[in-house]
């Protein structure tokens, strides 16, 4: 039970995390201080899935004792959530072709 809990903090904080900077890069203007302002504005959400990963990495280490392990499969599933919101958040026509 503790790596689904682990696989699930892991999964909702990697995606927190890569869908605020997907989104900034596709919406939120260059400028330094619009990046400023969406950034404050995110720190909870950004601490909260901090947490979650943190969590996540702890506790699949409590259940597999190898962090080498942990931290490919953490990396693995970065990967994954990468792709799916790269799918979601960039909307390109020519991918839809293919």
């Amino acid at each position: 039970m503790l790596i689904l809990y682990a696989f699930a903090l892991l999964l909702a904080g990697l995606f927190a995390i890569n869908g605020i900077f997907a989104y900034q890069g596709k919406h939120i203007e260059a400028a330094f201080w619009s990046i400023f302002r969406y950034q404050l504005t995110l720190l909870p959400l950004f601490f909260a899935a901090n947490m979650m990963i943190g969590y996540g990495i702890k506790w699949l280490y409590q259940a597999f004792g190898n962090m080498t392990f942990v931290l490919t499969v953490s990396k693995g599933v970065e990967i994954v959530v990468c792709v799916i919101l790269g799918i979601f958040l960039v909307n390109d026509p020519h991918l839809t072709n293919v």
